[in-house]
């Protein structure tokens, strides 16, 4: 963002012009406000642009057929004009991520957010189509998420089905690894290359990565060509709703409503734009844009700087203005008081010729004895991973060099540890109350009393933590009024003590008692909702996704979260599941990772069916610590929790795919604890502290 200059507009049509946001090849863009304060941004075409009458003429034009598209799915043209011989167009101001953003800060959407998103994209781009356009650069930079809903923007470069577009010459015509193949080829595009585009796009959210990729972009757009898609990391019960969409001939790819069919959101699926990790992040830059349409109008050269000198304070302070390009929407992507080296980049990810299959790679920092010997705790957080202090209390430690960033000595890290959001976590001290920090700066946020014994999870919303009390019973503690919203005494007949393990979905807590009983509780009020009883022989870690809850045990488990009828059932490998049985279960793209039987399994996340073992060393039995999944690594730990923990190739299809990579041996006995964050994982063991690279 930055202030006005000599040449700038003060006003155009009915709006004040408060700065700059961005500049192209075609035009300037600037936010501005209308006499009721309604924000828009405007794009005004380069004066020597401007001059080129048909290119004029055609900027306007394909603004106001830009008009007709009435869908609540874009970002609405409201008005265009010309304003001193230079036409100008003012398009609706969003609030909220980018989904690149979305993806980049809380990691690939669950398969109900895809289908979510996919639904409302084809339903925007059959409104689109409908009255002659084609978007012609759809891509994640591009949709933005907000409360209502994605919407699509940047109509810069889209165009009626029978004009020319508005490129500059030499300008790439669409977004590498995003454009269909006919597109790259400068063949003429109809409609079916925004399904293209659309299918790269979940691929995206489904994986956190591109569908196409090279090492420059001649060598992305040879792969949009002729090569494959890279779907191995999109979940299974995906594939036909994305699949179909990347077809390499246009008349092969479905049309928008095939795929909205197809996308068969699941019931509320709009609530994901409300709630949850997403939903707070959309709340937040739609409070700062209310922030900003309530400022006062915009200073002009020579005057006391009032808007300006806060927009430019924006840009230069941390609230940051994105954009995208001709029918432009504009978005707050940061919160002012975020501390500026609060994120640490991810690691690079090892190429093929920087590791070797039976070589342990170079650890990326330590080992480090940073933490207690008796720690069990270990949680990656932003830039920092916190563990138990060498002096007790709780100790962070940098991600990027494993130095020491900060302690807070009064935390008891025996209760546990949980994730809130993107940047806070919660613990408890040694009187039970519960507290949450700031990860990257250990700035106190709120504490409530809760008189919690252990830590069990957090509601998908961030708006409920769970505890074990020191009474034996469990709480929901609210976040937001920061006081104990329910207790629960849990089933007759079962004893939840400090040694149990709980997941949390929509509506519900799922506990696993260290006798194997499973049961979950109704996040409304703590009334029992379902009950398993004893299936396995130890506390294990449930996993929920997607409305079903897997646990492991005497079979491996897919159950609805809501009622707990069984949906799946995997048996086990072993001649006494008894004894024996799954272990805790870990989602892998598509699959179910566990251990069973000495082995390590992925099974079909939609259907149960054996996808096949990993590779495992002679003698080993895998523990039922949950396995950790990085990059295209899949990592457990041995039998016992203290054997080593090994790295296996987690690349369905690929030819090395579950073959054992590497084991990190423990210098000394002691139980394993694993956690993994931006191509990093981090071991703990014994007081020592280390991180290890993935491919």
């Amino acid at each position: 963002m930055q202030p006005l200059s000599f040449g700038d507009p003060i006003r155009l049509g009915p709006y004040r012009i408060a700065g700059v946001l961005g500049e192209g090849g075609m035009g300037k863009v600037y936010v501005g406000h209308d006499s009721s304060g309604r924000l828009a941004a405007v794009k005004v075409l380069r004066p020597e642009l401007a001059h080129d009458r048909n290119l004029a003429q055609r900027f306007l034009r394909e603004a106001r057929t830009a008009q007709a598209v009435s869908s609540d799915g874009v970002a609405r043209v409201v008005d265009s004009q010309t304003e001193g011989g230079r036409p100008w167009i003012a398009t609706e101001y969003l609030s909220g991520p980018t989904l690149e953003q979305a993806i980049t800060d809380h990691g690939p959407l669950d398969e109900g957010g895809v289908r979510a998103l996919a639904g409302a994209l084809a339903s925007t781009l059959q409104d689109i189509h409908a009255v002659g356009l084609i978007h012609r650069d759809l891509k994640p930079a591009n949709i933005v998420l907000t409360s209502s809903g994605p919407r699509i923007i940047d109509f810069g470069i889209a165009r009626p089905e029978h004009g020319l577009t508005l490129t500059t010459t030499g300008q790439a015509p669409a977004t590498p690894g995003y454009g269909a193949p006919e597109q790259v080829l400068g063949q003429r595009v109809g409609p079916s290359a925004d399904v293209f585009s659309l299918g790269a796009v979940l691929v995206y959210a489904a994986s956190g990565r591109q569908a196409y990729e090279g090492a420059h972009v001649a060598a992305v757009q040879y792969e949009v060509v002729h090569g494959s898609p890279a779907l191995h990391a999109v979940p299974q019960a995906l594939l036909p709703l994305i699949a179909p969409c990347l077809a390499k001939e246009p008349s092969h790819r479905p049309h928008p409503s095939a795929v909205l069919q197809a996308s068969a959101p699941h019931r509320g699926a709009d609530r994901l734009w409300k709630r949850g990790v997403l939903g707070k992040q959309i709340k937040e830059h739609e409070a700062r844009t209310t922030q900003l349409a309530t400022l006062p109008g915009t200073a002009v050269p020579g005057a006391r700087p009032s808007r300006r000198l806060f927009l430019t304070s924006l840009a230069t302070g941390g609230a940051v203005l994105a954009l995208g390009g001709g029918g432009t929407a504009w978005w707050l992507s940061r919160k002012p008081d975020r501390p500026a080296a609060a994120d640490a980049a991810p690691a690079k990810l090892l190429t093929a010729g920087e590791y070797e299959r039976g070589t342990l790679p170079t650890p990326l920092w330590g080992p480090v004895a940073a933490a207690s010997p008796s720690a069990a705790v270990l949680l990656p957080v932003r830039d920092v991973v916190m563990t138990a202090g060498l002096s007790g209390g709780l100790t962070a430690l940098r991600v990027a060099d494993g130095r020491q960033k900060w302690t807070l000595p009064d935390v008891a890290p025996s209760a546990g540890l949980l994730r809130l959001t993107d940047e806070q976590f919660v613990a408890a001290d040694a009187e039970g109350n519960l507290l949450a920090f700031d990860a990257s700066t250990s700035e106190p946020k709120w504490s409530a009393p809760a008189n919690a014994e252990r830590l069990l999870a957090t509601s998908p919303d961030a708006a409920l933590v769970y505890v074990l009390t020191k009474d034996g019973e469990m709480a929901a503690v609210d976040t937001e009024a920061h006081k104990v919203r329910w207790t629960a005494e849990g089933p007759a007949d079962v004893v939840v003590d400090p040694a149990a393990e709980a997941a949390a979905g929509e509506g519900r807590l799922v506990v696993c008692t260290a006798e194997g009983q499973y049961f979950a509780l109704d996040s409304t009020d703590g009334a029992e909702a379902w009950q398993l009883g004893r299936h396995a022989g130890t506390a294990l870690v449930p996993l929920v996704e997607d409305r079903l809850v897997h646990v492991g045990g005497k079979s491996l488990l897919a159950l609805d979260l809501e009622s707990g009828d069984e949906v799946w059932s995997a048996a086990s490998h072993s001649l006494d599941p008894e004894q024996g049985g799954w272990g805790s279960p870990t989602a892998v793209g598509g699959y179910i990772a566990a251990a069973d039987d000495g082995r390590l399994y992925r099974i079909d996340k939609a259907s149960g069916v054996d996808g096949g073992q990993v590779s495992w060393p002679e003698g080993t039995l895998p523990s039922g610590t949950p396995p950790v999944v990085q990059g295209n690594t899949l990592w457990a730990v041995e039998g016992g929790g203290s054997g080593g923990v090994s790295a296996f190739a987690n690349t369905p299809g690929g030819e090395s795919d579950g073959d054992l990579m590497w084991t990190y041996e423990p210098e000394s006995e002691g139980p394993w604890h694993m956690a993994a964050g931006d191509n990093r994982v981090f071991l703990l063991n014994k007081g020592s502290v280390v991180a290890l690279p993935v491919f």
